[in-house]
């Protein structure tokens, strides 16, 4: 889209082909200026000393290497430092986007701020898989340091398992040869929540069935209510499988939203969702992911009641200085 000359326009540097049409589709409806940028295919000038843009977006993605763009994954970061230098504001920036590349980090996030996570070990070999196990409740799950939509996470369901896919070399630490090694709890209800903020602040939440097996809880792939019925598809990834996953409109109590804005805010996160599950053996809530990427619900308005790129694009706004603070939409 072009801007007048007068407005600098708003980046939006993503790689995934599909997720932000919605927001793509907010942002002309309002005729707001604004710049795609392909961050799989991407240059930057270290001498530059003046800002093109009034505000970037960073919608860069850890699972980017699934899709054949894993060169975005370390890139982003170096462009996000080279943004900062020029004081260009940023979206999801510099620190948010390093809790989102690591698992590690963010379980050192929410051991510093004194809130329950799975039982975790850190590896950077897979001769250590075992050994770290040890103390932890089978089954575990290994789970690669970067992932995103799920990715580099394998269950075992007893040592001798993890023994096995030692030996057997098929236990995969990632791209960064750092992996977690986690306790895998039965989830109560047969769910995770996913609990998503804006500017540090309650959004909505949603509860994901996912199916049996799987750990892609991508809310943007999700095909139907709990009820059965189908979601919208021409809201969802038009590249998103029929996966089974059913998504429901959930309500946390105080507590767990007031932990989740905690979380979003020392993580420096401008808008993400935070994950928490509820082990059915003990009745705990445990955190266990912290994603600066958000892709909002497919079809929101039948699933949680209103439309949230709406409210995110009133947050550009304001970010990008093209309307007063305290005015919206």
């Amino acid at each position: 889209m072009s801007s007048s000359p007068s407005i600098l326009p708003i980046a939006i540097y993503h790689e995934h082909p599909d997720w932000f049409r919605p927001l793509f589709a907010e942002l002309d409806a309002r005729g707001i200026p604004y710049e795609r940028i392909d961050a799989a295919a991407h240059v930057f000038d270290p001498s530059e000393t003046e800002a093109r843009w009034s505000l970037a977006f960073n919608r860069a993605s850890p699972s980017a290497y699934l899709r054949g763009h894993g060169q975005t994954t370390f890139h982003t970061l170096h462009w996000l430092r080279h943004l900062e230098r020029l004081g260009v504001p940023i979206v999801n920036g510099v620190q948010a986007y390093s809790n989102e590349l690591s698992k590690a980090t963010q379980l050192d996030l929410l051991q510093s701020l004194g809130l329950p996570y799975p039982k975790s070990r850190a590896i950077n070999h897979a001769s250590q898989a075992v050994k770290a196990a040890e103390g932890l409740r089978y089954p575990v799950l290994v789970k690669a340091n970067v992932g995103g939509s799920g990715a580099g996470i394998v269950k075992y369901e007893s040592r001798e398992a993890l023994e096995a896919a030692v030996a057997a070399g098929t236990v995969d630490l990632g791209v960064d040869g750092t992996a977690l090694v986690q306790e895998a709890a039965p989830l109560r209800n047969g769910h995770i929540t996913r609990v998503e903020t804006l500017n540090g602040k309650y959004l909505y939440a949603i509860n994901v069935f996912p199916p049996v097996g799987s750990f892609d809880l991508c809310p943007a792939d999700a095909c139907q209510t709990t009820s059965g019925a189908e979601l919208v598809r021409g809201a969802c990834a038009v590249d998103a499988p029929k996966s089974g996953m059913r998504v429901e409109r959930a309500d946390p109590p105080a507590e767990i939203i007031a932990q989740v804005e905690r979380i979003s805010q020392a993580a420096g996160i401008d808008v993400g969702g935070i994950e928490y599950l509820v082990d059915d053996r003990d009745g705990q809530h445990y955190f266990y992911d912290v994603n600066a990427l958000s892709n909002f619900v497919a079809d929101a308005v039948n699933v949680i009641g209103f439309d949230p790129f709406a409210k995110l694009v009133d947050y550009l706004e304001q970010r990008a200085g093209l309307v007063p603070a305290a005015a919206g939409h």
